[in-house]
């Protein structure tokens, strides 16, 4: 294929037509219904800083929203992250004032642009970078997809909002690449990549390589890459994992803006300036311009492995950085997972500088001047302490409902009673598509819950709450069956081995109401039978393996509404 096919008007409709055949057909067969979800946090980080009326609070989308990108169109902000073997993949997000975000969708909303039915939960979609090509008016939404074969790739719109083009492949190897466009008119795109072969000097040496783009064939120019940062800043200080370029033109100069230090406690955000977009680069003597690893590790309210940040100029003139970082819990663990937050940039000097990136963060940030925090309301999405109500029954489920590695469309049905979810043939713990329904863990401490109306007829059906850091790691809540008897049982996988933690039998006449509550860095499972009086269901169990550091990978822990005709989990 040598050009994006462009038409997502008539790719959205398709789609919708899909997922409505869809419907009628699971309304013929029997599920389990889902209703009355609701979530509530409520972090001492936002009790004990309380905004004022010119403050509003950084992450500014909290959870598994890492890796952001963001560009502008006049008076439009357009924003998105790494979504990995999510679906659909890449949410994006829009804004006027870069306080206030509103979800759009997501770029990657079908099966031919997301091909992630048998990837892990950390691969599929790495760092997206968004840009807007003023000289022919379209946005563009360039990533890696570590999944099928399919590698770099880049899609295309008109409007955002309204859906993106097949996925055109493109012939490079290497990950998290950028796209810049010149004020002449020309694209060139940068990226991670592997030294060149036998050059190779220490652990985590990588290289920034350039290519021309041809924005008529949509394709880099074969034979024009060419490497133009070798390792980082300082490559006799053996620099790790230089990645996450971004390409900027100011004041006839041109600056790489990259990650260094790898994601983690190291992590941090370095400048390199020239005057060609082909280099050379030469590093800022100030460098990082943002970091959070200088720091005590005990610091209160503490913010850390800040990097991979994009930055966007206002309409008149000024500079915002957005960029990952993580707000670990009180064991120092990562359950959320890398978030989105957001600095202002002071670019008055030579090179940009994150205002106060390189002291210790704060939770809160003065307003620009002239806007007013919406603080979630009249369809903003929500920070700080909130609580979330969803009955449902909204034949749109709302965009913070994904599915795993395949589309929600394919089990789901909407009713006037809740969201039923079929079943697959497939359980939590597969490397596969699963029917359940997930909401990214957003608190340390919250409290989240919903109404099931399921009778399971065999033991191999269950139907419950998931919290899921990944396929080998997570908890299953639910209800199932042994002989005749109905059972609410609790297990817990780590490393990819099950263990039941507790089951109770249970007389079921009508709903069961479950129930997650996470303090600190512990869980504690309920249920309650009459909607009113709950019961708890195997003491507090630890939250440590829904952390990134004791499950590995990249992403922050999800809750699940979750189904299956394969259920494993034997009662006592």
């Amino acid at each position: 294929m040598r050009q994006i096919i462009m038409n997502p008007v008539f790719l959205k409709k398709k789609t919708m037509l899909t997922a409505a055949v869809a419907l009628l057909f699971f309304d013929s067969i029997s599920g389990q219904t889902f209703s009355d979800f609701f979530y509530r946090g409520n972090d001492k980080i936002y009790t004990n800083n309380p905004l004022k009326e010119d403050e509003f609070y950084s992450p500014i989308l909290q959870g598994c929203y890492p890796d952001p990108s963001i560009t502008r169109k006049g008076d439009d902000y357009y924003l998105v992250n790494s979504s990995f073997s999510m679906f659909p993949g890449v949410p994006i997000f829009t804004s006027k004032d870069l306080v206030n975000w509103k979800q759009v969708g997501h770029v990657l909303d079908r099966p031919s642009q997301l091909k992630v039915e048998k990837s892990g939960v950390s691969q599929g979609i790495y760092a997206p970078d968004i840009k807007y090509n003023k000289h022919n008016d379209t946005f563009y939404m360039i990533t890696t997809q570590i999944a099928s074969g399919i590698g770099n790739m880049v899609v295309k719109t008109k409007d955002p909002a309204k859906g993106w083009s097949e996925v055109q492949k493109l012939n490079f190897d290497g990950i998290d690449p950028s796209i810049f466009f010149d004020d002449d008119g020309k694209a060139y795109i940068v990226h991670n990549d592997a030294p060149p072969k036998g050059t190779e000097q220490y652990n985590g040496h990588r290289v920034i390589k350039m290519w021309d783009y041809d924005l008529e064939k949509d394709q880099v120019v074969a034979g024009s890459d060419k490497i133009i940062v070798n390792g980082g800043v300082d490559l006799s200080q053996k620099p790790i994992w230089i990645e996450g370029p971004h390409l900027y033109k100011k004041n006839g100069k041109y600056f790489l803006m990259c990650a260094e230090g790898g994601t983690g406690g190291n992590h941090s955000e370095v400048i390199f300036m020239s005057d060609s977009p082909k280099g050379p680069f030469v590093p800022a003597g100030n460098n990082p311009i943002l970091t959070q690893r200088y720091f005590p590790k005990d610091r209160k309210d503490k913010v850390d492995w800040a990097g991979h940040a994009d930055l966007v100029e206002t309409p008149d003139g000024k500079y915002y950085g957005v960029f990952l970082a993580i707000r670990p819990n009180v064991n120092n663990r990562v359950n959320s997972g890398r978030e989105t937050f957001i600095l202002p940039v002071d670019w008055s000097g030579t090179y940009p500088v994150f205002q106060n990136g390189l002291v210790p963060m704060k939770p809160k940030l003065k307003l620009p001047e002239g806007v007013k925090n919406e603080k979630g309301q009249n369809g903003f999405f929500p920070n700080g302490n909130f609580t979330y109500s969803d009955k449902l029954t909204d034949k749109n489920l709302d965009y913070r409902w994904i599915a795993m590695r395949g589309p929600r469309e394919n089990f789901i049905s909407i009713s006037k009673n809740g969201v039923k979810i079929n079943p697959f043939e497939t359980n939590i713990n597969a490397l596969a598509p699963v029917s359940a329904l997930f909401h990214r863990l957003q608190h340390e401490d919250f409290e989240t819950s919903v109404t099931l109306d399921f009778k399971p007829k065999s033991e191999k059906e269950l139907a419950g709450i998931t919290c899921y850091q990944s396929e080998r790691f997570n908890y299953v809540f639910g209800i199932t069956k042994k002989d005749k008897d109905f059972y609410i049982v609790l297990e817990r996988t780590e490393k990819g081995e099950s263990k039941l933690i507790a089951s109770e039998k249970i007389s079921i006449s009508k709903t069961v109401r479950l129930q997650v509550v996470g303090e600190k860095d512990d869980l504690n499972f309920n249920y309650s039978l009459d909607g009113k009086n709950f019961k708890n269901l195997g003491d507090s169990v630890s939250g440590d393996i829904l952390s990134t550091d004791v499950a590995g990978g990249f992403t922050g822990s999800l809750i699940g509404l979750y189904s299956t005709s394969s259920n494993d989990i034997k009662p006592d």
